[in-house]
């Protein structure tokens, strides 16, 4: 049997600045624009929704942000993360490829939300905020949040993908114990939850129509800010700490990776990756292919389109330049909660329309069935959504067991699965199905962006 390798480092390791990808990009992704005025929004724009401290790190031309000491020593309680050489999981592929995996499940909320839940929390304290509201899907993102809210006395508020609230009541439960309050979205609270439900009573939600409530909220209360857990630039900036200290783990390892492989929801786990590697790879000290796995029942970058479109379906958010399936589609109710979000950030759309990374999209059955042999092989349950880069591992490991390249592929395990236990029980019964978008629909949800012109 192969023996288990883990690259540690200590706490002294853990990053002292956060990485900004967008001032080494060969060119910018264009600005999110006002939907009124149709020009770029400035720091007043944002104010209602963000502490300035946030707003400012959006818009910053620094490639370095240092993070504040009382955030690193949040870190501390599981900060570095292991990169793990999933030698077992090598073995039962046959394959001659090397598979290291950063494990991100090891954080009080069992994901990598935290990385920017805590600083998010901690800004938003600093400035006299009382109140954060934010959506969440699968719960990751809301019981990150919770736990920073607790841990700088701010009170929260959640709205929680309905198909999600129903799947997955362990994750509402922690949020709770956390001390969050948690709402089915949509809800009967908001003006935007009531029309949904007017117009669909049954509707299984989305993390589009969740966004608009907790926008709603926080944009009528002087002294509530709202938090939003993935897609925007400072929210991605946050989770380069795991790519950071990948970065020195591959050393310690003596490799360079040829593929870099993540899931893709919003944005926020893959970029956390990926993000200093394609620092590297913009620089020319490496040249590993990065590659984006997103769900084929929400294939936002695979069959979207890249125009200016609302990050919530009732049209409250600026306007962002972004791959997306149109602001009020309503995905299926596949168990990767985390992966059904319509748009993608506007980076990573950036990066995949200039040919810096590419996208693929799976089917659940498929990312379960890599689930499953990652957890009888290497110990971990993964959560539904890294199921997916688990899935294009698996294609890749193969793929080098018949051709014997020794290739180096690095992946995010950026939660475990431990609150998901009910969607491997379906699928170990055969009970969960696949969920491919039917193009009629996706064409039916373009035909009503914002301004198709843009």
């Amino acid at each position: 049997m192969a023996e288990t390798v883990k690259y540690l480092l200590d706490e002294s390791d853990i990053p002292t600045h956060w990485y900004n990808l967008l001032p080494d990009l060969p060119s910018p992704p264009p600005p999110p624009l006002h939907p009124g005025t149709g020009q770029p929004v400035g720091p007043d724009d944002l104010a209602p929704l963000f502490p300035m401290a946030l707003i400012q790190q959006e818009v910053t031309t620094e490639s370095r942000v240092e993070i504040p000491e009382a955030v690193r020593d949040v870190y501390r309680l599981w900060r570095p993360t292991p990169l793990i050489r999933a030698r077992r999981f090598e073995e039962a592929l046959g394959t001659p490829a090397r598979i290291y995996y950063k494990y991100e499940g090891v954080s009080p909320a069992g994901s990598h939300k935290p990385n920017t839940s805590v600083p998010q929390a901690y800004y938003n304290a600093a400035e006299g905020v009382d109140r954060l509201t934010t959506e969440t899907g699968a719960g990751q993102w809301g019981t990150a949040l919770a736990f920073a809210c607790a841990l700088f006395d701010v009170d929260c508020e959640v709205w929680q993908v309905r198909a999600s609230y129903d799947q997955k009541p362990y994750r509402r439960a922690m949020m709770e114990v956390f001390g969050a309050t948690v709402h089915p979205s949509p809800s009967d609270i908001t003006e935007a939850g009531r029309k949904i439900l007017a117009d669909s009573p049954d509707s299984p939600g989305s993390l589009g129509i969740a966004i608009s409530e907790a926008v709603e909220v926080a944009a009528g209360d002087p002294n509530t800010r709202y938090c939003l857990g993935s897609v925007l630039n400072h929210v991605l900036m946050h989770q380069t700490v795991i790519g950071e200290e990948a970065l020195e783990q591959l050393a310690l390892a003596g490799d360079t990776p040829d593929l870099i492989v993540g899931c893709m929801g919003g944005g926020s786990n893959f970029a956390g990756l990926s993000f200093p590697f394609i620092r590297e790879k913009l620089a020319g000290n490496i040249d590993p292919t990065i590659r984006g796995v997103e769900p084929a029942a929400c294939p936002t970058v695979t069959r979207g389109v890249y125009t200016y479109d609302f990050g919530d379906t009732a049209g409250m958010t600026p306007l962002l330049k972004m791959h997306t399936l149109g602001h009020d589609f309503v995905p299926d109710p596949i168990h990767a909660g985390g992966l059904r979000y319509h748009g993608m950030s506007p980076i990573i759309s950036h990066l995949c329309e200039t040919g810096v990374m590419e996208a693929v999209a799976k089917r659940q059955t498929e990312c379960f069935e890599a689930g499953v042999l990652f957890a009888r092989t290497e110990g971990i349950v993964p959560a539904p959504e890294p199921t997916h880069a688990l899935a294009v591992t698996v294609d890749e490991a193969r793929r080098c067991a018949e051709t014997g390249e020794e290739k180096v592929i690095l992946t995010a395990m950026c939660g475990h699965g431990l609150l998901d236990l009910s969607a491997y029980e379906k699928f170990l019964a055969g009970e969960v199905v696949d969920y491919e978008y039917p193009q009629a629909r996706i064409d039916e949800a373009l035909t009503r962006l914002p301004n198709p012109d843009l």
